[in-house]
């Protein structure tokens, strides 16, 4: 008998920017965690033109989603990071740099598929992360 997709909006998580769901999951382990935005509590663009804030707002998001599950960031198998700008790329490599290792536990991190693209959903947005996610 085929599984049921679940769809999960976690409490605490933003406003979803569109007609979708936080995570989707075939079977509550493996989740699939769409890409978080920075998007404030009442669903505004925090930090227009300023990668250093969307940055924070867009790991801020998705901790909340994680915690939303019981998960934290220990829990993510893979990152997408999608960006708008490719002159970002060092500010997001020095501000992985240093969130990171407050954010896991070991020295390593998950791996992560960086892609610059043309825009984001709405033009404001510079970046966006999406996770995979294992809880169990």
């Amino acid at each position: 008998m085929p599984s049921q997709v679940k769809y999960i909006n976690p409490e605490g998580g933003c406003p979803a920017q569109g007609l979708y769901s936080h995570i989707g999951t075939p079977d509550g382990k493996l989740l699939f965690v769409a890409g978080q935005l920075s998007v404030g509590d009442d669903g505004s663009v925090v930090g227009k033109n300023d990668f250093k804030a969307q940055f924070k707002q867009i790991f801020d998001n998705l901790g909340k989603v994680l915690k939303g599950v019981n998960g934290d960031f220990n829990n993510v198998v893979k990152f997408t990071t999608y960006m708008v700008r490719s002159q970002d790329l060092e500010q997001f490599m020095a501000l992985r740099a240093e969130l990171f290792p407050k954010l896991f536990r070991g020295p390593d991190f998950p791996p992560n598929t960086l892609l610059v693209i043309d825009r984001l959903v709405k033009e404001d947005f510079l970046m966006e992360v999406e996770a995979v996610v294992h809880i169990g």
